[in-house]
């Protein structure tokens, strides 16, 4: 949503590190007003400068609610922060910041005047205004500026700090000599657009950026992972990808190319929502699971992996048998005969532990696997999927349904699979299948694990009663 007024601020500095106070200023000017647009940096040569450094300027656009008087009043005030005096006004100082125009006014107040009034004689403003107001209808003001070319006095600066040291560090050769598998950057937090859904496009996602490292170079240009995914993300915004990981694949290939890498790798995690109905009463809620996409790319090939984590419920065979087995000793002594014991027991709902448990479902393959059928076959595989919202019928029917089908944290990684081998028979034998299921144990102080991957044929094989076939892990099948 726009503010409702928009100004032209040029901003100065002459002393200390310059480009450093007008990055400063911009910070403290965005506490009340909304930076929509900055230009380069400018340096100027002036007439008769003996020595010392040379002025910066450059051109911002803001959006703000304040009128043009408090605008100019906050921007005085900002000034003086940064060490501007009222009685040195024409001195040399660390920030100078002027108005130069403020939406369509034309006018003068206490502070300020609109459009400014020496603008045709500030050489260094034209390109920088230039810059910003291309496709801005501004008031016109005398001389001109539009059309008007900076002289030689005026330089454009690369837009950052200048550093010391003209060495490239990263390139430099290491201490020990030694490759990296993997180097790069982890956890980058972002917003991004997916297509694949209509009524969900924004995600909230962590990204993980790699490279492999030759072992004559010292390290990776760290810069250049966020320089790439800030260009991504602005692609994103105007043309968002069909899934999570074609995004990945995306940018994978980015990164190849910006680090002159051999091998890139790219992990996204993202939280998404599916739309559930309660069981029995139908009470809609919304319940979160990751989405996940996994890419790697070499100058041969990207290929990419979707994948998900959601949450289910699983109840304990184990304790379930030993329950019968005690509930049968208890009828017989009490007068019931075997099999009348025996229909007891399978009509009533037998007691056990249960658990809360994420399960997780990865497919590696050219063909598009829709994020939203892996939930399902996750939370099917469980003793019982979960809701977050639960009229006691519904509470009722979980239970039931879990305490019906108990299964171990293995029996839920084989039923993934014996899912995904029914449900996918199209996809071909090469394609990469991981399952995964841990429980949060509900008796015991440690956690329940089991995990199978390989290719979709290996496991069609080995269902079939035939030899297994080698595990292929994640990591090899990516590399292949």
């Amino acid at each position: 949503m726009s503010l409702p007024h928009k100004a032209f601020l040029a901003m100065g500095s002459e002393l200390g590190s310059r480009q450093a106070n007008i990055l400063q200023a911009l910070q403290y000017l965005r506490a009340r007003a909304r930076l929509k647009k900055v230009s380069s940096f400018y340096e100027v040569s002036e007439p008769g400068q003996n020595g010392g450094p040379k002025p910066v300027k450059a051109v911002a656009v803001f959006e703000t609610d304040l009128d043009a008087s408090d605008f100019a009043g906050f921007v005085t005030s900002i000034e003086r922060r940064m060490g501007r005096q009222d009685h040195l006004y024409t001195e040399p100082c660390p920030i100078k910041l002027e108005l130069l125009f403020f939406d369509d006014l034309k006018e003068t107040g206490s502070n300020y005047e609109v459009p400014h009034p020496d603008l045709e004689k500030q050489e260094a403003l034209w390109a920088a205004l230039a810059e910003v107001a291309a496709d801005e209808t501004l008031p016109d003001i005398p001389g001109g500026w539009q059309d008007k070319k900076p002289g030689d006095g005026v330089k454009k600066l690369f837009r950052g700090l200048k550093l010391a040291s003209g060495r490239d560090v990263q390139q430099s050769k290491p201490a020990v000599r030694i490759g990296l598998s993997r180097a790069g950057v982890t956890c980058l937090p972002r917003v991004i657009r997916l297509n694949g859904r209509q009524d969900i496009d924004l995600f909230q996602a962590e990204i993980d950026i790699f490279v492999d490292l030759d072992p004559g170079q010292s390290g990776v240009h760290m810069s250049r992972f966020s320089d790439v995914l800030e260009t991504l993300v602005e692609e994103i915004s105007l043309e968002p990808s069909p899934s999570i990981e074609s995004l990945a694949k995306r940018l994978a290939g980015q990164v190849l190319k910006s680090q002159a890498a051999v091998c890139s790798q790219v992990h996204i995690r993202a939280k998404s929502a599916l739309a559930k109905d309660a069981p029995v009463t139908g009470k809609r809620s919304e319940d979160l699971y990751t989405l996940i996409g996994i890419a790697q790319a070499t100058d041969e090939r990207t290929k990419s992996i979707v994948g998900v984590e959601t949450e289910g419920m699983t109840v304990c065979p184990c304790a379930q048998d030993m329950v019968r087995a005690y509930a049968e000793g208890l009828l017989i002594d009490d007068g019931f005969d075997q099999d009348q014991a025996n229909r007891i027991l399978e009509l009533v709902p037998l007691a056990s532990h249960n658990q809360r448990g994420r399960g997780g479902l990865f497919i590696g393959s050219d063909r598009m696997v829709r994020a939203e059928n892996l939930v399902h076959i996750v939370e099917a595989s469980m003793s019982s999927e979960t809701y977050e919202l639960l009229k006691r019928p519904d509470e009722f029917f979980v239970v039931n349904k879990a305490h019906r089908n108990p299964r171990f944290v293995e029996d839920v990684v084989r039923e993934m699979l014996r899912n995904v081998v029914e449900c996918y028979p199209d996809l071909p034998g090469d394609c990469f299948v991981l399952a995964r299921q841990e429980n949060f144990e509900g008796i015991h102080q440690h956690n329940a694990f089991a995990e199978r991957y390989g290719t979709l044929g290996s496991m069609r094989v080995e269902m079939k009663g035939q030899a297994p076939e080698p595990k292929l892990t994640m990591e090899e099948w990516l590399k292949a």
